[in-house]
């Protein structure tokens, strides 16, 4: 077997998922909406595998997404990109993660990534045979700095994977942000993959700034979406990759030989949703701030204050004012005594050295929220001892 699967421990959304179907918990772990998605999207998805084609579509992804896609990022972020020669679809942002890094990074290089980092990452990096630097970020604001930057990237920084607006820790990064980055991998070997799946969950009225509109970085990244984060359906697995026509090429052929197509009902469903209105997005994006304030609010009185949060679909609360220091162990008593399931954030640390932050998903249904937050309020005087 190989030893960094083999190796690896039950992932902790498993075993909280599990803790929570045994005691009947409202499962505020994993991080998917409990609506439907978009109905006329869906519609799209099904009409086009009656109608439609069923074979194997071109390998970049159906014509009509790529342009699409395009089109979509010049509306929503001002970005000039050209559909032929720098977007390919995939069958999801983690296997263009996969696909980046292999094609990216040979057995030595170094890769930096920002902790708390999404889960998949670390595996990823060491198959691909990368040896991971680490820029840890802090509550309350999960900022990193020029000092920091300068000390993690070295002549032997290949790959600098950013997740922008970052998962767990719901930071968005703007443009002084990304020109650090500029400013430090100038005049290196380095790649940026900027993992922007988060791009449409913004909240407080902020706008996504991509990675491609740092005209420092521009040449020298990889920009990954997700569908199912645009269009809140993340069981469908449809992302894309957008970098100069160069490093596509490469990349297109590490997904030509780990998936090769994407369902293309799914992708002509996409290519129509892209399509939608800017008050589609705005409507999304103001249906899950509200979410939000309402968990944020029974939180609060639970007292548990929430972090703020810039976007995605999750709050975090810092356990360390309560006194408490093991957040694995508050989030098992969580599930047990209140019936409730989150998200300990030292999951997301190699080294489990941030222990007192829990996260928790708010794209829940207001019934869901609610039903959590009085659970919540019951068990708070047990739970803060």
């Amino acid at each position: 077997m190989n030893p960094i699967f083999a190796g690896l421990p039950v992932s902790i959304f498993e075993e909280m998922s599990a803790l929570a179907r045994e005691h009947q918990a409202i499962n505020l772990g994993q991080g998917f909406p409990d609506d439907p998605g978009p109905e006329d999207v869906r519609r799209k998805a099904a009409e086009a595998v009656v109608s439609g084609w069923n074979q194997y579509p071109p390998m970049l992804g159906l014509p009509e997404l790529r342009q699409a896609v395009a089109r979509h990022y010049l509306d929503h972020q001002g970005l000039e990109v050209d559909a032929a020669s720098e977007v390919m679809v995939t069958s999801g942002a983690t296997e263009a993660l996969a696909g980046a890094l292999l094609a990216l990074v040979e057995p030595g290089d170094e890769v930096v990534l920002f902790e708390p980092a999404y889960d998949a990452y670390l595996p990823l990096v060491r198959r691909a045979g990368g040896v991971p630097r680490f820029v840890k970020l802090a509550p309350p604001d999960w900022r990193f700095t020029a000092a920091q930057l300068a000390e993690a990237i070295t002549p032997r920084t290949r790959v600098v994977l950013l997740n922008n607006p970052q998962n767990p820790s719901g930071a968005v990064y703007g443009p002084a942000e990304l020109q650090l980055l500029a400013d430090a991998t100038a005049g290196t070997r380095a790649i940026v993959v900027a993992d922007e799946v988060w791009e449409h969950v913004v909240f407080d009225g902020r706008r996504h700034t991509s990675v491609l509109a740092i005209p420092d970085l521009r040449a020298r990244s990889v920009k990954i979406g997700s569908a199912g984060k645009i269009f809140c359906l993340t069981g469908w697995k449809v992302g894309f990759v957008v970098a100069a026509p160069e490093l596509l090429k490469v990349l297109a052929k590490a997904h030509q030989y780990i998936t090769f197509t994407t369902p293309p009902n799914l992708q002509a469903a996409v290519a129509y949703g892209l399509g939608k209105p800017a008050a589609h997005f705005d409507a999304m994006r103001g249906d899950l701030q509200a979410r939000r304030d309402r968990l944020a609010r029974s939180l609060g009185a639970a007292g548990l204050a929430a972090l703020p949060t810039e976007g995605t679909y999750f709050l975090n609360v810092d356990l360390a004012p309560m006194g408490l220091r093991d957040d694995a162990a508050f989030c098992r008593r969580l599930v047990a005594e209140a019936g409730v399931a989150a998200i300990p954030v030292s999951a997301f640390y190699a080294d489990a050295s941030m222990r007192s932050v829990v996260r928790f998903c708010f794209a829940k249904n207001d019934a869901t929220l609610d039903g959590a937050a009085a659970r919540l309020a019951e068990a708070a005087p047990r739970l803060a001892r």
